[in-house]
């Protein structure tokens, strides 16, 4: 039983520290410039290239189980010093792409307090209902910090739950309407699927901005209707 429990939190733990990595490279080649997807597409070049992508890491499975094998750890006295870290870089990082956002927000020349800001996607993970741990809600909370009100939209999530567990009232697709920012949080299918022009159709005609957390809409294809494109 302990094997196979220990199994089980080392697998999520691999992965959480595998997608720590991501992010912290995602911040220095930010820093350099260039985005860390191109550097992922050029290094998916070699045979043995293990590929995962930067974001933000909630659930109850990765954003969860390391804590238990830390905690056993100092138990026993043993410092987990690696496993600690790559949670401390994934904890933080809904904090740094709201800040982010909010840079690229007044740079745009808005009084970004008075912009209006919508965050696409509320559960967890993409194509669920699941709001378990979701670190869409630090993202909200930041926002808030900044002085900003989120219309908040996800079609696959639970409204009263939603509300119950965070108190975040979720909007209609129909509410999103005259938005300066739109945040694609989560990678629902319905996001995908959606054009650069639906998406324009929820926005105004001034300094507007889409936040692609997940990488999951064609940069090119939003600068061409004049609409700022960020992503990790």
């Amino acid at each position: 039983i302990k094997v196979a429990e220990a199994a089980k939190v080392i697998e999520n733990t691999q992965r959480d520290l595998n997608i720590a990595l991501m992010n912290e490279l995602a911040i220095i080649f930010a820093k350099m410039n260039f985005s860390i997807y191109d550097v992922l597409a050029a290094a998916g070049t070699k045979w043995n290239f293990l590929k995962f992508n930067p974001g933000m890491v909630g659930g109850h499975c990765i954003g969860v189980d390391p804590y238990y094998l830390t905690y056993k750890a100092e138990g026993i006295g043993h410092n987990p010093e690696v496993i600690l870290a790559g949670r401390r870089m994934n904890d933080s990082m809904a904090k740094y792409i709201a800040r982010q956002i909010i840079k690229k927000m007044a740079k745009a020349g808005n009084d970004f307090h008075q912009d209006k800001i919508a965050i696409l996607g509320m559960t967890f993970k993409e194509n669920v209902p699941d709001i378990r741990n979701s670190k869409v809600f630090t993202l909200y909370q930041e926002f808030k910090e900044y002085g900003l009100e989120p219309l908040v939209y996800d079609p696959y999530a639970d409204k009263e739950e939603v509300k119950h567990e965070y108190g975040i009232s979720l909007c209609d697709k129909k509410d999103l309407q005259n938005l300066n920012t739109i945040v694609v949080a989560v990678a629902h299918e319905e996001f995908k699927k959606m054009l650069p022009e639906d998406y324009k159709t929820m926005m105004n005609n001034k300094n507007l901005l889409i936040a692609d957390i997940k990488h999951i809409l064609n940069k090119e294809n939003f600068e061409k209707l004049g609409i700022n494109y960020w992503s990790l």
